[in-house]
C-alpha cells in the first residue's frame, strides 16, 4: 500500500505517535512478567508473552476464547507511559530536512516550570539550540504538555531581498518563489522526523501573523490518545457459512479463524472489489495482491478478480501505485499482480480468466524490461517491495532516484516469479516464444539476487543494492524479501533453511528490517506487520522449521487475539499497536495471512495448475484433530481432517479410498471427504530461530571531502568506521577522518560507521572525489527549444522543457575526447508533486541512433518548486572517442502512471568519464 495517500484520509482520526522504542531519546519500556494461568501450561510463550488453548497473556493483559465465536480482552496501549522529557526537533522548509546536518537537532527539556508556560527561545534558523537543563531521574514527560516553539526566519528573508534566494547549509539554493511552508520536525508525537509528510499534520506548520519574521506554533506533546484501548469483545455477528469452517483442540485459534472470515467478508465493498482496511478505502495494488495469493483466491475468487482489473491501466499494463518520486518506475513491484492472477487460475482453472490476465501481464513486464531491468546485474530496479515510505527503511540522503537506481530484494523475488507466471501461463496458452524469454529473464534475476545480494557470513539475503554510478549491499534482513526467496524458489536447498534459520526474530515477530533505523518512529522501521510475518511462517514450513513455523503462527495470534481485529501493523520492541506511525483494524492482508497460515501452513494446500497438493505442517504444541469443512477447490467441495503432527504424511484418502502423491485432481467434482494422519514425528532436521533484542544501527555519517582529506562528524555507538572506495571496502578507521590517496581516476567514497555488536548503518552519500576533471556539459537551453518559463536556478542560457507534447525527441549530439565508459545523466527539475507520492515521474529512452542506452527517469521533486534542481540517473554507456548523436526521446514504454503529464525541464547532459 502507498501509506502517504492512505495517510491523507485519515490523519485526523488516528491519536498521537510514539517513537521507537530504540530511539536515544525515549525510555525503554518493559513488558511485566507473565501471569500465567495455574490451569493449563502454555503452548507457546517467549519473554513477552504466552498463548494457552483458550487465551494469550502479555503482561497484566489477556485475551480468552469464551467460545469459538467469541473474544474478550483486557489490553491497553502502555503508547503514552514512561515517555522522555528530552524533546529533539529541527525546523523544515518545505517539508524537507534542510536546516541543520543529520544528527545536529535542536534540544528542549519539556519540564514543568512553576507559572511559566513552556517555549524554546526564539532560535535562529541554522543555529543549534541545545537545554542544558537537569533532569531529575525517573522524570518523565507529563501528559498533555503543551509546547510554543519560535523560530527566526529574518535572516532568510533578508536574503530573499538581497538576492532573491536563501542558500542552505548543503549548499542548494531556495529561491523566494519556491518558499511555501516552514515546519517543525521532532522525536516525540505529534512531531515526527517524517519530514514528507509533515505538512498533512495539524499544528506543524508555523506562521507568522504580525510579519515580523518570527514564526511559530504551539504543539501538544505526550496527548492521550482516544485509541488507547481496542474493542474489550468481540462475538461474530455476520453469517460466514458460505465459507470453509475450522473446529480444531484450540478454542482460541478456531475463533481467530472466525473472527478473520468475519473481517474477510466485511472487507468486500458494494461495488464487488476489496476494501484495503477499515480506515483505508479503495484497491491497492500490492495489498490486494499480497492477499489474494495469502487466503482471497481460494475464499473470495469472484472479489479477486473484480479488484484485480480495478489495477489496469487504459493501456492494458498494471497499475503501479502513487508514490515515491512519482510511482513507476521509481517503485516496480507491481508484478505482484501476476503472481496474484496466476494464484486465482490455480484456485479456479478458469482459462478465460488466465486468456484476460495473459496480455496484461506479457505487456507490463516487456514494459519494465526496457524501464527498469539491469542487464549487467539481471536485477530489477527499484524500491522495496511494500516498503514504500521512504525514510522508513532508506537512508534520508536517497532521493527517489536513487531508490530508482536500487536493486531491493523483496522487488526481485516479486520479478522472478512474476516472470516465472509468465512463463508457465505462456505455455499453457502455446506460447513457446514468449515462455523462453520469460524463463531466462526469471534465471538473470535468480542468478542476479544470489550473487549479488547473498550475505554468506549473516546466511540471509541484504536488504538491497545503492549508491550512484557504484552500488553498495545495504545488510540489514529484509523480512518479506527473505521470505519471498523461500517460497518462490529463489533460496533453494540448505540456503533456503538458512535463511529462515538466520533471518532475526525479535520477541513479538519478525520485523520488517533488521536492525532498525535511529532516530525513525515505528511503522516499516521497528514493526511488525502480521501479513509479513504469515509469509514468513510460510516459508519456515516450506523448509520443515517448526520453531519458526510455530513462532509465526503465535505472532499472528497474538496481536488479534489482544486487539480483537486484525491490525495493521504493531510495534516491534514492545508489541503494541498505539505506538506506530499510522494503523488501521479489519486489515485485508493481515487477516488474509491469518487464514493463509490456517490453509497453506496447518492443512498445507499448494495449488498446481493440474491439482491440488496437500502438505500439512501441524507443530508438535498444536497436535490433535482439525477439520476444514466446505472448503471449495474448482469444482469440488471438500471436507478435510488432519490427525497428528509433524509434516510427514502417514496416509491420505479421498472418500476413504487412499490418495495417490496426495494430490487432488483438478478434474474433481461434487463433495468429498479428505483424511489425512501424519506420522506425528517432528521433522527430520530440528533447525533453530535466531532470537534478537532490539538494535538500532548507528546513523549514517556525513562526509565532506578537502584537501586530500575525508571527514565527518563522530557517530554515536560507533567504534570504527569503513570507507568505500566505488562500493567496495577500501579501508578501516577509528576516527572521523581518512587521507585519500592519489589517483588519477574517478573514483566515488563512502563511509560506514560500525557499532560494538559489528552492525552498520547505511553508507553516506557517494562523494565524487575529483569528479568536475571527467565531466563535460551540454547546455540544453541554447537552441530554438529553449523554455520561455520564469525558473530560476539553471546553470546555462536557459533550459528546456520536455512533456507529452513538447520536445517529444530531442537531439544531444555529444563529443567524446576519450574512449572509456562514461556516466550520462541530465540536470531536471520536476515540480509536478511531492516526493513521497503522485504519479507524474518523468521517463525518457536514451538512444545512440537506434541503440537504446537506457532509460533517464526524472521523479518528482517538490510541489510547484521548478526551481529545484537536481540530477536523474547515470547511464553507463562506453563511447568511442569522437561525435555521438544521442537522443532523448518519448516512447510508448515510457508511459507512466498518469497517462498525460510526463513533464520536466532540463538544464544540461552531464557526461562523465569514470573509466
Amino acid at each position: 500500500m502507498k501509506f502517504p495517500a492512505r495517510f491523507f484520509l485519515s490523519l485526523l482520526a488516528l491519536g498521537s505517535c510514539q517513537v521507537p522504542k530504540n530511539s536515544p531519546s525515549t525510555s525503554s519500556i518493559t513488558p511485566p512478567p507473565v501471569a500465567a494461568p495455574a490451569s493449563a501450561a502454555p503452548l507457546w510463550h517467549s519473554a513477552a508473552y504466552a498463548v494457552y488453548p483458550d487465551s494469550v497473556v502479555q503482561g497484566p493483559h489477556v485475551a480468552r476464547a469464551v467460545s469459538r465465536r467469541e473474544l474478550t480482552s483486557s489490553y491497553r496501549s502502555p503508547a503514552n507511559a514512561f515517555q522522555s522529557p528530552r524533546i529533539s526537533f529541527k525546523f523544515s522548509l518545505n517539508g524537507k530536512d534542510n536546516e541543520m546536518p543529520p544528527g545536529q537537532d535542536h534540544v528542549i527539556m519539556a519540564l514543568p516550570r512553576a507559572g511559566q508556560p513552556l517555549e524554546t527561545p526564539v532560535i535562529v534558523f541554522g543555529q543549534q539550540y541545545v537545554d542544558q537543563t537537569p533532569v531529575p531521574a525517573d522524570t518523565y514527560l507529563a501528559p498533555n504538555t503543551p509546547l510554543r516553539i519560535r523560530l527566526d526566519l529574518r535572516p532568510m528573508l533578508a536574503a530573499f531581498r538581497q538576492q532573491g534566494f536563501y542558500q542552505l547549509y548543503n549548499g542548494q539554493k531556495l529561491y523566494q518563489a519556491d518558499f511555501k511552508h516552514v515546519l517543525v520536525a521532532g522525536n516525540t508525537a505529534p512531531l515526527s522526523w517524517d519530514f514528507d509528510n509533515l505538512i498533512h499534520k495539524p499544528g506543524l506548520e508555523l506562521t507568522d501573523p504580525d510579519g515580523n519574521g518570527i514564526y511559530e506554533t504551539t504543539v501538544v506533546l505526550n496527548a492521550h490518545s482516544d485509541a488507547e484501548t481496542t474493542a474489550a469483545h468481540w462475538q461474530q455477528t455476520l453469517d460466514t457459512t458460505e465459507f470453509p469452517q475450522l473446529t480444531s483442540d484450540y478454542p482460541l485459534l478456531d475463533a481467530l479463524y472466525n473472527l478473520a472470515l468475519e473481517e474477510a467478508k466485511r472487507a468486500v465493498e458494494p461495488d464487488g472489489t476489496f476494501r484495503t482496511g477499515k480506515e483505508w478505502a479503495g484497491v491497492w495494488t500490492r495489498d490486494i495482491s499480497y492477499s489474494i495469493i495469502l487466503a482471497q483466491a481460494a475464499l473470495q475468487p469472484e472479489v479477486a478478480k473484480t479488484s484485480l482489473l480495478r489495477k489496469v491501466t487504459p493501456r492494458g499494463r498494471i497499475i503501479q501505485d502513487t508514490g515515491t518520486g512519482g510511482a513507476y518506475p521509481c517503485s516496480t513491484d507491481r508484478m505482484i499482480w501476476a503472481v496474484a492472477a496466476w494464484e486465482i487460475y490455480l484456485t479456479t482453472g478458469d482459462e478465460a480468466w488466465l486468456r484476460q490476465v495473459y496480455p496484461i501481464i506479457k505487456n507490463s513486464l516487456e514494459d519494465d524490461v526496457l524501464n527498469a531491468y539491469n542487464p549487467q546485474t539481471g536485477l530489477v530496479r527499484g524500491e522495496s517491495s511494500f516498503l514504500d515510505w521512504r525514510e522508513q527503511t532508506y537512508p534520508k540522503w536517497m532521493q527517489p532516484v536513487d531508490i530508482y537506481q536500487s536493486e531491493s530484494l523483496g522487488t526481485n523475488a516479486v520479478h522472478f516469479q512474476a516472470n516465472q507466471v509468465l512463463a508457465q501461463m505462456a505455455t499453457t496458452l502455446g506460447d513457446a516464444v514468449v515462455a523462453q524469454a520469460a524463463q531466462q529473464r526469471a534465471a538473470r534475476i535468480k542468478n542476479g539476487i544470489n550473487q549479488y545480494l547473498w550475505l554468506a557470513e549473516q546466511g540471509y539475503y541484504g536488504q538491497f543494492r545503492y549508491g550512484r554510478v557504484y552500488q553498495h549491499l545495504s545488510p540489514k534482513a529484509e523480512a518479506l524479501g527473505e521470505a519471498l526467496t523461500v517460497l518462490f524458489g529463489v533460496a533453494a536447498g540448505r540456503r533456503a533453511q538458512t535463511v529462515v534459520t538466520h533471518t532475526p526474530v525479535m520477541d513479538y515477530g519478525i520485523p520488517c528490517i533488521y536492525p532498525q533505523i535511529s532516530g525513525i518512529p515505528p511503522y516499516h522501521n521497528n514493526a511488525v506487520w502480521p501479513f509479513v510475518q504469515s509469509y514468513w511462517g510460510l516459508a519456515a514450513a516450506k523448509v520443515g522449521n517448526e520453531d519458526s513455523f510455530l513462532a509465526s503462527l503465535m505472532a499472528v495470534a497474538r496481536p488479534a487475539a489482544l486487539f480483537l481485529t486484525n491490525k495493521e501493523n504493531f510495534v516491534a520492541s514492545n508489541g503494541d499497536f498505539a505506538g506506530t506511525q499510522i494503523n488501521s483494524s479489519n486489515m485485508l492482508w493481515s487477516l488474509s495471512g491469518s487464514l493463509g497460515l490456517v490453509y497453506k501452513g496447518l492443512f498445507g494446500m499448494d495449488f498446481q495448475p493440474d491439482r491440488l497438493v496437500f502438505q500439512p505442517f501441524v507443530p508438535q504444541a498444536l497436535q490433535g484433530t482439525r477439520r476444514l469443512t466446505g472448503f471449495r477447490y474448482r469444482r469440488a467441495v471438500l471436507d478435510i481432517e488432519v490427525q497428528g503432527f509433524g509434516n510427514r504424511i502417514d496416509s491420505i484418502t479421498l472418500d476413504g479410498q487412499q490418495l495417490p502423491a496426495a494430490a487432488v485432481p483438478a478434474t474433481l467434482t461434487g463433495t468429498h471427504t479428505v483424511q489425512i494422519k501424519l506420522v506425528n514425528s517432528l521433522p527430520e532436521v530440528s533447525y533453530k530461530v535466531t532470537h534478537a533484542p532490539p538494535h538500532a544501527a548507528p546513523m549514517t555519517p556525513e562526509v565532506h571531502y578537502a584537501a586530500g582529506r575525508l571527514t565527518w562528524a563522530p557517530v554515536e555507538g560507533a567504534k570504527a568506521y569503513q570507507v568505500l572506495r566505488n562500493g567496495q571496502f577500501a579501508a578501516r578507521t577509528t576516527s572521523p577522518e581518512f587521507a585519500l590517496p592519489s589517483a588519477p581516476t574517478y573514483a566515488e567514497y563512502q563511509v560506514v560507521a560500525v557499532d560494538s555488536r559489528n552492525y552498520e548503518s547505511f553508507a553516506s552519500e557517494p562523494l565524487a572525489v575529483p569528479a568536475r576533471k571527467f565531466q563535460r556539459i551540454y547546455d540544453l537551453g541554447t537552441g530554438r527549444s529553449k523554455s520561455s518559463k520564469s525558473y530560476k536556478g539553471y546553470t546555462g542560457a536557459g533550459f528546456v522543457e520536455i512533456s507529452s507534447t513538447q520536445n517529444k525527441t530531442l537531439a544531444v549530439p555529444v563529443t567524446v575526447p576519450e574512449a572509456g565508459l562514461y556516466a550520462i545523466d541530465f540536470r531536471y527539475a520536476n515540480g509536478n508533486g511531492p516526493l513521497n507520492t503522485s504519479n507524474k515521474c518523468a521517463i525518457r529512452t536514451l538512444r545512440r541512433g537506434r541503440q537504446q542506452l537506457g532509460t533517464v527517469v526524472l521523479p518528482q521533486r517538490a510541489v510547484d518548486e521548478w526551481s529545484d534542481w537536481g540530477f536523474s540517473n547515470p547511464i553507463l554507456v562506453r563511447l568511442e572517442t569522437g561525435l555521438h548523436p544521442l537522443t532523448l526521446t518519448f516512447e510508448a514504454a515510457n508511459e507512466n502512471m498518469n497517462g498525460e503529464v510526463n513533464q520536466a525541464m532540463l538544464d544540461y547532459l552531464r557526461l562523465t568519464k569514470i573509466d
